[in-house]
C-alpha cells in the first residue's frame, strides 16, 4: 500500500499505464488487481494521506518515495512487451526496456503521478538476454 494525494487520479494512472483493474474505487482507498477483482491477485492498494484510520502511514509533509520503489513481475516476455507498449506514452519513463544481467530479467521503470518509482520486470531467466 502506498499513500497518495489523489486516490482516484492515481488509480486511473495505474489502470491506464499498466492495465491494472480497479476493485474498490473511492477517493480514500483503492485496491488494484491483475485482472478480475477478487479473482486475481491484489497488486497494489492506494490510500489517501488524509484518511486517518491508520496513524502509522507517514506524513504528506515529507518527500514521497525516496529510497523505495514498486516492482511488479509479469508472467512472461509477451506480457512485459504489452505492458511497455501501454505505459510508454502514458507515463514518465525513467528507463526503457533492457536486459539486466545481474537480476537475469528484462525491466523498465516509470514514475507514477505521486513520484514513486514503478518498475516492471520479467521472471528470472538463467539464460543471457532471456
Amino acid at each position: 500500500m502506498i499513500q497518495v494525494a489523489d486516490v482516484v487520479g492515481s488509480s486511473l494512472w495505474y489502470q491506464a499505464a499498466l492495465g491494472f483493474v480497479s476493485g474498490h474505487g473511492g477517493d480514500e482507498f483503492e485496491m488494484l488487481f491483475a485482472g478480475e477483482p477478487y479473482a486475481t491477485p491484489v497488486l497494489l492498494q492506494l490510500h489517501r494521506w488524509e484518511a486517518h484510520e491508520h496513524g502509522f502511514l507517514g506524513s504528506p509533509d515529507l518527500p514521497v518515495g525516496n529510497g523505495s520503489s514498486l516492482w511488479f513481475e509479469v508472467a512472461d516476455r509477451a506480457e512485459f512487451d504489452a505492458m511497455w507498449n501501454r505505459a510508454e506514452s502514458r507515463a514518465e519513463v525513467l528507463s526503457r526496456p533492457e536486459w539486466n544481467p545481474l537480476a537475469h530479467h528484462h525491466e523498465f521503470a516509470l514514475r507514477d503521478a505521486d513520484g514513486y518509482v514503478v518498475a516492471v520486470h520479467t521472471p528470472f531467466s538463467p539464460e543471457s538476454g532471456g
